[in-house]
C-alpha cells in the first residue's frame, strides 16, 4: 500500500480511540462487581477444569475492537490519487539573435565574450521549457541557424555549437534584427520576444537597424538589447597568422552603438542593458527571464478511494461475534 496516498476525511475523530484503553483499564477494575458472590467454607466439590472461564474477557476485548473499528469508520480513511494538467497561454516565442564577429573572442569576459555568452544563454533555454526559442546568428551577414522549436534540447546544442568564422567579418546589426523579426512574423504567440546581443557597432549588412526596428514594431516584437564588452580596452582579435591560423590579440578600445541598442529597446518596449563582464551578463538573462514569464494554469484532479467501509463491516462483524459467544459458550457464565 501507497501510504503517501492514505489520509483520513475526518482526522478528528481518531481522538476518541484514547477511550480504548481508558476502558479496558475501567474494566480491569471493575470486573469484580459483575460477578455474584457465594461464600461457603469449602469449593472443593466445585472445581473445574474448564478454560471458558478465564476466557470471558475476550467478550469485552471483542467490543473494543468493534468500537475501534466503528471510530475508524468515523475518520473515514481513504486513498487519494491526483492527477495533473497544465495549460499555458501559448508560452512565448523568442528569437536570441546573437552576434558571432570576430570581436566576440575578445577576452574582457571569461574565457571570451562568445564562450561566457554561450553558457549564460544555455541556462537561460533550460529555465523556458514552456516557450518556443529560436536562434539567429549574425556577423557581416545573418543566418537563421534554429527555427524557433519546443525542443530546448536542439537549442541548447545550437548554442553550445556556435563559433567565429561561420560568416563574413562585419557586424550587421540590422540584419540580425531583420532574420529575428522574419523568424516571428508568423508566430501566433500571446508574446514575441528577441534578444539582441552585439559587442559592436553596424558597420556591414544591407537592412539599416532602424527600418528593422520599424518593422518589429509593426508585428508587435518586444526587443531586448544587450551591449556585451567591458568599458575601456580589452584584448581584442585584429589579424590572423596566416601560417598557424591562429589569431593575434591586442589591446583596443571597445565601441559599442549604445545609443543605437537604446533607440531599438524604446521603440519595441524592451530594454536595453549592459554586460561589462560574467556576473552582469547571467544577470541580464536573470533580469529578462523575470520579466517576460509564460503564464501556467495547473489543474488537479482528485479521485477518493473511500475505505471507512471495511472498518464499518469489521466493526458490526466483531460486535456479531460478540453477541453469540455471549448467548451460546459463554451464556452460563455470565
Amino acid at each position: 500500500m501507497d501510504w503517501s496516498k492514505f489520509e483520513f476525511y475526518s482526522p478528528e475523530f481518531l481522538w476518541l480511540l484514547i477511550l480504548i484503553p481508558l476502558l479496558g483499564v475501567w474494566h480491569f477494575f471493575m470486573r469484580k462487581k459483575d460477578v455474584a458472590l457465594l461464600t461457603m467454607p469449602s469449593i472443593k466439590g466445585f472445581k473445574s477444569t474448564s478454560l471458558l472461564p478465564k476466557l470471558k474477557p475476550v467478550l469485552y476485548l471483542l467490543r473494543l475492537l468493534a468500537l475501534a473499528a466503528v471510530i475508524i469508520a468515523l475518520a473515514r480513511p481513504r486513498n487519494v490519487s491526483v492527477s495533473k494538467k497544465t495549460k499555458s497561454n501559448r508560452g512565448i516565442d523568442i528569437v536570441m539573435a546573437i552576434d558571432v564577429s570576430a570581436s566576440m573572442l575578445a577576452r574582457d569576459l571569461k574565457p571570451n565574450r562568445l564562450e561566457a555568452l554561450k553558457k549564460v544563454a544555455i541556462n537561460f533555454v533550460d529555465r523556458r521549457p514552456n516557450d518556443r526559442i529560436g536562434i539567429v546568428v549574425y556577423a557581416g551577414e545573418s543566418f537563421t541557424q534554429t527555427p524557433i522549436t519546443s525542443d530546448n534540447g536542439i537549442v541548447k546544442n545550437t548554442i553550445s555549437e556556435l563559433k567565429w568564422g561561420q560568416l563574413e567579418g562585419g557586424t550587421a546589426i540590422g540584419m540580425g534584427l531583420g532574420s529575428g523579426v522574419n523568424r516571428l512574423k508568423d508566430s501566433k504567440a500571446k508574446s514575441k520576444v528577441i534578444i539582441l546581443l552585439t559587442d559592436g557597432v553596424n558597420n556591414a549588412g544591407n537592412i539599416d537597424p532602424r527600418t528593422a526596428t520599424e518593422l518589429a514594431k509593426e508585428l508587435g516584437v518586444k526587443v531586448y538589447t544587450i551591449g556585451i564588452g567591458t568599458n575601456g580596452m580589452a584584448d581584442t582579435p585584429w589579424s590572423r597568422d596566416p601560417r598557424t591560423g591562429k589569431l593575434n590579440f591586442r589591446k583596443q578600445q571597445v565601441q559599442i552603438d549604445e545609443k543605437l541598442l537604446q533607440e531599438i529597446a524604446e521603440q519595441t518596449d524592451g530594454q536595453y542593458f549592459r554586460a561589462t563582464d560574467n556576473d552582469s551578463l547571467q544577470e541580464i538573462y536573470d533580469e529578462i527571464d523575470k520579466l517576460e514569464k509564460t503564464k501556467i494554469e495547473e489543474f488537479k484532479y482528485y479521485n477518493y478511494q473511500e475505505k471507512f467501509r471495511i472498518f464499518a463491516l469489521l466493526g458490526l462483524v466483531l460486535l456479531g461475534i460478540e453477541f453469540i459467544l455471549k448467548n451460546t459458550i459463554f451464556k452460563s457464565f455470565i
